[in-house]
């Protein structure tokens, strides 16, 4: 319950932030990304965030464990390749065309438009598509069985 309380209020922490910074706003994404009328708020928000992770990443991490969980989960993957550039590239086409990211575009949702439904719906039918494509192609082409829900692994 600790565990979903404090990822709930960090959602929380995480939306308020981007509304203070004006984040949730695409046309302050779509000023940083054109040159003719370009808006460097952005860069100073990306700038902040970066530097306080960074700090507090590292000093988080010399702690022995999280506070209510066992251990520290990071990805085990460290490497770029093509997969996660291209990923990356089509995250940046979706970000540039339509001002929104994830995060913003949820926290947007709070007070919805025609523009932020739209997002929301083909992010979250983007997300399906991927996941069955996925499971499709573990079952058919690779032979893989899908993982067991970490419910089941308990």
């Amino acid at each position: 319950m600790k565990v979903l309380l404090v990822a709930v209020l960090a959602g929380v922490l995480f939306s308020i932030g981007l509304g203070v910074a004006g984040m949730t706003h695409p046309d302050k994404v779509i000023g940083f990304l054109d040159f003719a009328r370009w808006d460097p708020s952005l860069m100073f928000v990306m700038g902040g965030v970066v530097l306080v992770d960074g700090v507090l990443f590292r000093l988080i991490l010399r702690r022995p464990s999280p506070l209510w969980a066992p251990a520290f989960t990071l990805p085990g993957a460290t490497g770029i390749d093509a997969r996660l550039i291209a990923r990356a590239m089509l995250f940046g086409v979706g970000w540039g065309i339509s001002g929104f990211c994830p995060g913003p575009a949820i926290t947007s949702a709070v007070i919805p438009t025609r523009e932020t439904i739209a997002f929301v719906g083909a992010m979250f039918s983007g997300m399906a598509i991927h996941d069955g494509g996925r499971a499709l192609w573990r079952r058919s082409v690779a032979g893989i069985p899908e993982p067991l829900p970490p419910e089941a692994c308990g």
